[in-house]
């Protein structure tokens, strides 16, 4: 379970499209986020949120609310809560508290989404994983416009096939009567 602490900014790994959230109240079981960028609020049980917090590190562009673009050379963190220390185009130092983060991030991009701790359970992983190694193999099957259809193909018929697809420009026009086996 994450220690919820108002100021905090986090991100929804469902609803990315969201942007920032920010931590408004943090009740017995519940947490209360707004965020800005879409101007929406969740209320979410504090212990299976779907909620994963949002901490940069030092070498990260990040861009303040008032849209300046901002180079984290240390975090600072009291309290909970989390204090850039950037500089800016012109060289100089400053203190960007995250409270004062650009609400419109949106990781979508993966290696966004690992940089920040948005990665799925393994078994979710190896399924697309596994499926994207079956579409390999279907698209490599010699019969791949075959698969799918609901029906029995006999020899003869798959015979061709075989011999119409290998032809340079094939034209032909295949009928089979129903019911003659």
């Amino acid at each position: 379970m994450a220690d919820f602490i108002p100021g905090q900014r986090w991100i929804s790994n469902t609803e990315s499209e969201l942007g920032l959230g920010l931590i408004l109240e943090v009740s017995f079981k519940r947490v209360t986020v707004l965020f800005l960028a879409s101007d929406e609020r969740r209320m979410y049980a504090s212990d299976n949120a779907p909620l994963t917090r949002v901490s940069f590190t030092a070498g990260d562009i990040i861009e303040s609310i008032d849209e300046e673009k901002l180079t984290v050379t240390r975090l600072i963190e009291e309290g909970g809560l989390i204090t850039y220390v950037c500089r800016n185009k012109s060289g100089q130092e400053v203190l960007l508290e995250e409270i004062e983060l650009n609400h419109h991030i949106q990781f979508n991009k993966p290696q966004d989404r690992l940089f920040t701790g948005q990665i799925d359970p393994s078994p979710w992983f190896l399924l697309r994983y596994q499926t994207w190694l079956r579409l390999q193999q279907l698209q490599q099957s010699p019969v791949k416009g075959l698969l799918g259809g609901r029906t029995s193909l006999i020899p003869h018929q798959l015979y061709i096939a075989h011999e119409s697809a290998n032809r340079s420009a094939p034209r032909i026009m295949l009928a089979d009567e129903v019911g003659l086996g």
